[in-house]
């Protein structure tokens, strides 16, 4: 009987130990993306800058479209949007990267960690979603130009806006959820500059088997079903745009397509070269893929859309004037 008692007592404290364990971890460790104090301050003013630059140049974006009567069109309407999505984007990421590299404790509270986590996954399908409705919105303007006004109509626009978001917030609070059942015992150094699902799920101690399930069934969806409409969009454009005889026309066609086309391959490229590698062979370089479709991205579009289209730097330069 006192064996018996013996071993329940310290059955109890084992599982009161492995509670107050799980209790433990408040905060998270964020190594970034290096941990020698010489690359800090470097790493700081090249992602200060890179975050100025992606402000100024999307506010400039939506400034532009706002006050010239000529943009007022429903492609740039959803531009406006894409801008300030990756606005939204960058300041869910990049600040606290900036305080971590001026920083000897690079934590972040386990409340914040999952905040930032949903904004970052939230943002990040608004962002594809908007981009697979502006190739739906140049698919229509190439293949069925007659009918345009009335298939992307301002009420519709409005809708496609609406869905983009309220479907990219359930996506993202679908897999935060899923991440507060789990239990995080020791481990709290998480070797990335974000708190990231992957990393997340390699530190747990209980099983990620259901939160794996959904990222390769509901989440393979969420991201491959815009993509899957980008292409169908672009497959549908290239075959109108090679039946057209003049010059000038496919010169227009690719100025339409071809600022869009490009962020979507910089962005698409990176999260795929991420995503679809397993959970135990994730490395610095998918560190640096997460870099491309989160910040960098977000600091090119500006360039990419008003470089190479003449409304746009026409509405610059009456903003600016």
């Amino acid at each position: 009987m006192l064996t018996l008692e013996v071993a329940y007592i310290l059955a109890g404290s084992t599982v009161m130990e492995k509670i107050n364990q799980t209790n433990r971890v408040s905060e998270f460790i964020l190594l970034g993306l290096s941990s020698r104090p010489e690359d800090q301050k470097p790493l700081f003013i090249l992602f200060l800058t890179m975050y100025l630059v992606t402000i100024t140049g999307n506010l400039l974006i939506i400034l532009a479209i706002c006050s010239d009567p000529h943009l007022q069109t429903p492609m740039y309407f959803f531009l406006s949007f894409l801008s300030l999505t990756d606005i939204c984007f960058s300041t869910t990421i990049v600040p606290k990267m900036l305080v971590n590299f001026l920083s000897e404790k690079k934590t972040i509270s386990y409340a914040g960690c999952l905040i930032q986590m949903y904004f970052t996954y939230a943002l990040g399908n608004t962002d594809s979603c908007l981009l697979a409705v502006m190739a739906f919105d140049r698919y229509v303007a190439i293949c069925d130009p007659f009918h345009y006004v009335t298939i992307i109509s301002h009420r519709r626009c409005v809708l496609l806006v609406a869905f983009c978001c309220s479907f990219s917030l359930l996506h993202s609070l679908l897999h935060t959820l899923l991440l507060t059942l789990l239990n995080f015992c020791d481990a709290n150094v998480i070797h990335h500059f974000l708190c990231h699902i992957n990393t997340l799920l390699r530190m747990s101690c209980s099983s990620t088997y259901i939160n794996e399930l959904v990222i390769m069934t509901e989440g393979s969806v969420a991201l491959v079903t815009p993509f899957l409409c980008i292409v169908f969009s672009y497959i549908r454009i290239l075959i109108v745009v090679l039946k057209i005889r003049s010059a000038a026309g496919l010169r227009k066609a690719f100025s339409t397509c071809g600022s869009h086309l490009t962020v979507v391959t910089l962005f698409y490229g990176s999260i795929f070269y991420e995503y679809l590698q397993p959970l135990s062979s994730y490395t610095v370089k998918a560190r640096v893929a997460t870099v491309v479709y989160t910040v960098l991205t977000s600091m090119l579009n500006p360039f990419i859309y008003s470089l190479r289209n003449k409304d746009m730097k026409r509405g610059l330069r009456r903003l600016m004037s």
